[in-house]
């Protein structure tokens, strides 16, 4: 099975060489690494031709959605047949491509664990004994998978789909701009798609750190108005926490999100 992974990306060029660096550690390297940059001619430079770059327009609100769209629609044209996305601070695990692509199944998308690491990035050789996968998400023991996942938990920093699947579900809306629901909003196309969500033991990736507001008040524009989106699309609020923190701040009414 041809593997292409995808990889977006604006700013944070010392965790996208980390990401380059863990790639050549795997025991199954992507036959294919798009890279979309978001913005940033730079990139080209960083990565110094170990993926392909695409070039995407970006301003003020950064277009998630439609960059993870233009890295499957370029991978798809060169041949993939099975799309594997990681966030640009996530550096994969030894065994993540290998994971993926022997778990891979049409009709399901497929998460592995996420290790978030300390502020200190260990090197790429130690980032297995650091492996401590993040609570909210089920953790399958090596090499068990565990199938009918609940969709509202998907998330988008670490997920494979076939291109047959991808094709079902037309990929991610490009009505999101910007930061937050996007990834909410794909696990709810899937789920009405007959689409299931299949949990990856040993598809480890790890979260490098970098700072974050709690809640992410830098963001907070872009969450609202993809939160009123979603509200619209699915008749529920997603975000909760984020949203009530707001609320709670005096930067939105809390009747928004009744």
């Amino acid at each position: 099975m041809r593997v292409a992974l995808i990889t977006i990306v604006a700013g944070r060029h010392g965790h996208l060489r980390r990401q380059l660096d863990g790639l050549v550690a795997g025991s199954v390297r992507p036959d294919h690494h798009v890279v979309v940059a978001m913005g940033d001619p730079a990139v080209r430079d960083v990565v110094g031709g170990r993926a392909e770059v695409i070039d995407l327009a970006a301003r003020d609100h950064l277009p998630l959605a439609t960059a993870r769209n233009s890295g499957a629609a370029r991978a798809i044209e060169a041949g993939a047949e099975l799309l594997v996305f990681l966030d640009v601070d996530c550096v994969p695990g030894t065994r993540l491509i290998a994971r993926y692509r022997d778990t891979a199944a049409d009709r399901t998308l497929l998460c592995g664990p996420v290790t978030y690491l300390p502020p200190e990035t260990p090197p790429i050789d130690r980032l297995a004994s650091l492996t401590d996968p993040h609570p909210a998400r089920p953790v399958p023991p090596d090499g068990e998978i565990l199938e009918h996942g609940d969709h509202t938990l998907f998330w988008s920093l670490s997920f494979a789909v076939t291109v047959r699947t991808w094709l079902r579900l037309g990929g991610f809306c490009e009505d999101y701009t910007g930061y937050g629901g996007e990834d909410t909003d794909f696990g709810q196309i899937a789920r009405a798609a007959d689409v299931g969500l299949t949990w990856v033991g040993g598809a480890h990736a790890y979260h490098q750190h970098h700072p974050v507001q709690d809640p992410p008040v830098d963001h907070l524009e872009d969450i609202l108005l993809n939160a009123t989106l979603f509200h619209r699309r699915w008749g529920w609020w997603p975000m909760r926490g984020w949203l009530d923190a707001f609320a709670e701040q005096g930067l939105t009414p809390h009747s928004s999100t009744r």
